[in-house]
């Protein structure tokens, strides 16, 4: 009875780990797989036009940066904003800045066409 027994795990053959009905290698099944796989990703990132998907990442840098930004001068603030009396002097500073900056930049149609030329030179050193 024991002659029987290994007789049967001697003829015993592990079934196919490939789609049923073929008796490849799985090595080389997976390596054909594989080169399917990766010629289909190649294909699908060859139609991806990479100008328009670096503007896009600098754009979305960007706003991350400013996020994060705004996120820190929140917290300062927030810091700030416990002290009695100099909310109120930073505020008054800020209207005295913004307005200072008002007259020097917008005040005269010269100014206003300087600083949009300013702004489109900005945008296109680091828009493109």
């Amino acid at each position: 009875m024991i002659d029987a027994a290994k007789a049967k795990a001697q003829s015993f053959t592990p079934p196919s780990i490939g789609p049923s009905g073929t008796q490849d290698d799985p090595a080389l099944t997976f390596s054909k797989r594989y080169d399917e796989a990766i010629s289909k990703i190649n294909a699908s990132l060859d139609t991806v036009d990479w100008e328009k998907a670096g503007r896009i990442g600098a754009i979305a840098g960007i706003l991350l940066v400013l996020s994060l930004a705004l996120v820190l001068v929140n917290s300062v603030l927030a810091t700030i904003h416990l002290i009695p009396v100099l909310p109120g002097l930073l505020q008054l500073l800020g209207l005295v800045v913004t307005v200072q900056w008002c007259y020097h930049n917008l005040y005269t149609k010269d100014k206003r066409q300087a600083l949009v030329e300013r702004l489109r030179n900005l945008r296109k050193e680091y828009l493109g």
